[in-house]
């Protein structure tokens, strides 16, 4: 099997070298000082789970990997849409693209029965930009639970949690998805291939729908947002409201909001993924998380306030960021 992970940045790269660990080979698509320190050392994860060192090849040149079995995706989605001359080069006839992404995937409606069934997001796939780039029959989906960051070029530091789901959208099982899972339970990661992963995006989503926008906005950790009363209960609502456009477009998370607002709380004083992009002075990743959100409100038409109020002020704030 030969994987070439294509954002090679903090999930990219912890993924990257499990894989390496168990075997695989594995190529690694990053860039700058990042990639210059993998060349040279390798990719050193730090992890309460034990610290080890892999040496998968790195390079920012995808044409110098060539055809791969597997893509895992480690970038933003807000950069899906401008990814297709970087795939190409990786593609044989039966490459899968592994999406590790938060939010509502462009393949959410792809092979989806009922009334919304190949319903193209807008917000998500701006005209059809995203599916060109990353045709729908290639798609696997994957939701991430673990937490890493870079902590310096080339050192991964792996904070909590080793699970990726992953899943068809058709939810049937495939030797692709099989296959995949194998390598990475192999390089001591736990990778359940589900039978309804939407199910999984709702649930990681009723967080990252209130904590990182509201993050960004109050410069605030997670922790920090659910011990302030009035946040608390503005994180609630917002879960309240994606836990019933989910039901709309026929999912139910099967979680109450007060048992995720508790599993966000143990986080800790994590920051966000969204709240590091502004400190970094990135573009903040929100069309997946509340534009989606509100454009499935819309369709359904389920009544979300306070999504709308804070996708508001948030995009406001991206606006500024945007070059």
């Amino acid at each position: 099997m030969k994987v070439a992970v294509l954002g090679a940045g903090a999930i990219g790269a912890y993924v990257g070298a499990a894989l390496h660990q168990a075997g695989v080979e594995t190529h690694l698509i990053a860039r700058g000082h990042h990639l210059e320190a993998i060349r040279r050392h390798g990719v050193r994860v730090l992890s309460p789970r034990g610290d080890f060192t892999a040496h998968p090849h790195a390079t920012d040149d995808p044409a110098q990997v060539g055809q791969v079995d597997h893509v895992f995706l480690g970038l933003k989605a807000n950069g899906y849409a401008a990814a297709g001359p970087m795939i190409e080069p990786l593609l044989h006839e039966a490459t899968s693209i592994i999406a590790a992404q938060n939010g509502i995937p462009w393949w959410y409606f792809h092979g989806l029965p009922g009334p919304y069934e190949g319903y193209r997001i807008e917000s998500v796939d701006p005209g059809g930009t995203v599916t060109a780039a990353l045709p729908l029959e290639r798609a696997i989906g994957c939701v991430v639970y673990a937490a890493t960051e870079i902590e310096e070029p080339g050192v991964i530091r792996h904070l909590e949690g080793t699970r990726f789901s992953i899943g068809e959208p058709t939810g049937l099982p495939t030797d692709r998805c099989r296959e995949f899972s194998e390598a990475m339970v192999e390089g001591g990661l736990k990778c359940p291939v589900e039978p309804d992963l939407r199910k999984d995006v709702w649930i990681k989503l009723m967080g990252n729908i209130a904590f990182n926008p509201i993050s960004a906005l109050a410069r605030a950790t997670m922790a920090g947002i659910a011990r302030h009363e009035g946040t608390r209960e503005l994180v609630m609502a917002m879960m309240r409201e994606t836990v019933e456009v989910a039901r709309r477009v026929g999912c139910d998370p099967g979680v109450s909001v007060e048992r995720r607002l508790a599993g966000a709380e143990k986080a800790g004083d994590h920051k966000t993924s969204t709240l590091q992009d502004l400190e970094k002075g990135k573009p903040l990743e929100l069309d997946v998380l509340l534009a989606a959100v509100v454009e499935l409100a819309d369709l359904t038409g389920a009544e979300v306030p306070t999504l709308r109020a804070i996708h508001a002020v948030s995009d406001l704030l991206n606006e500024s960021l945007i070059p």
